[in-house]
């Protein structure tokens, strides 16, 4: 293969130094320094000899870009594709119209299509790239405006995940609650990060990372969700929380996380963020002082005679005079409740102690 490709390139850069040939002696630049016929197979040698050393570099280079190019457009939704390629072709459109009067421009009318074509076509093929979602639309000759409204009113804006929140798994349940609106927006990033995890040698970070896939590809499979994957990077920047809120300025969504300093950069920033943990503590049943409760006590509390249990939300109970009950179910009145940045603690006495006060 290698010797082909080398023989095709030759031949390239034969015809090449051929053609650069004739456009030298044209000129006429040469004329009494050297034989035409010399000049020719000194050109032809030349172009032969490049054509030789950089034949197998640039197929390489074409062979990987090729490869990426394809891994990218696998991964981009075929809603997007369309919408881009619609966006390209009317940049060109656009591109040509314009620069047929401007042909006649000295010197730079030549060059004024390709300028144009370029900056125009990669316009278009950003445009058409975001505006995927008013494309049916576009195309539907009836109740437009309609079918813009609504869709504009249920579909709200991007949600961007990130690392911590696909591991953690609850995002599954949420989704499929109905609770989050628009689509989840998963970063190239993000899903390489992933990959890391899951493949370190630790068995741990191993077990965690194979657990967010597990979840990312649940959630894909799913009928209630849409997941995209976004390709876009931001090679510049090294830290992926700013990759994160980035990506949700340029995109206008809302990152979803439980990483308490992810969600203080991102108030920072003034960047929406939905908090997991935040959400749990919100929808945990109301406990007030002097309610009656069923609790389980399963170990020593830090203080003197404490005992402590949870409730099947995970609160935890701190139960004072309950060491003795350790292993028993007992019934129990809340004293006080603490809400603290790790939670929500209760504080409660066996019942039977308030019987025989």
């Amino acid at each position: 293969m290698v010797i082909f490709v080398r023989i095709v390139f030759a031949a390239i850069g034969a015809a090449l130094g051929y053609s650069g040939a004739l456009v030298v002696l044209s000129s006429g630049a040469m004329a009494g320094f050297i034989d035409e016929s010399y000049l020719v197979g000194l050109f032809i040698f030349v172009g032969f000899l490049v054509g030789v050393a950089v034949g197998p570099p640039v197929m390489r280079g074409l062979k990987r870009g090729s490869k990426k190019t394809i891994q990218v457009l696998l991964k981009t939704p075929t809603h997007e594709l369309v919408g881009g390629i619609i966006g390209l072709v009317s940049g060109w459109v656009v591109a040509l119209i314009l620069s047929i009067p401007l042909l006649r421009i000295p010197f730079v009318g030549d060059y004024v299509p390709v300028i144009l074509g370029v900056l125009l076509g990669y316009f278009g093929l950003m445009v058409g790239l975001r505006k995927t979602d008013d494309l049916p639309d576009m195309l539907t000759r009836t109740g437009s405006r309609g079918l813009k409204s609504r869709k504009t009113a249920t579909q709200g804006s991007p949600k961007i995940l990130d690392t911590s929140v696909i591991i953690d798994g609850r995002i599954s349940d949420i989704t499929k609650s109905g609770f989050l609106e628009g689509d989840l927006i998963v970063p190239g990033f993000v899903l390489e990060e992933l990959q890391h995890i899951a493949d370190s040698s630790d068995v741990l970070k191993r077990n965690r990372g194979r657990r967010g896939l597990d979840i990312l590809n649940k959630i894909q499979k799913e009928p209630y969700s849409h997941v995209r994957i976004v390709e876009e990077d931001y090679g510049e920047i090294n830290e992926v929380d700013t990759k994160l809120v980035k990506l949700a300025k340029d995109m206008g969504g809302k990152v979803v996380t439980n990483d308490y300093n992810l969600n203080k950069v991102c108030e920072l920033q003034g960047v929406p963020v939905l908090n997991i943990n935040e959400l749990a503590n919100a929808v945990k049943p109301v406990v007030l002082p002097g309610e009656e409760l069923k609790v389980q006590v399963i170990k020593d509390g830090k203080e003197q005679g404490q005992g402590v249990g949870y409730l099947d939300d995970g609160t935890m109970i701190v139960v004072d005079g309950g060491r003795r009950f350790i292993g028993q179910s007992v019934a129990v009145l809340v004293t006080s409740v603490l809400q603290t940045a790790a939670g929500r603690m209760i504080f409660a006495k066996p019942k039977a102690m308030e019987r025989a006060l």
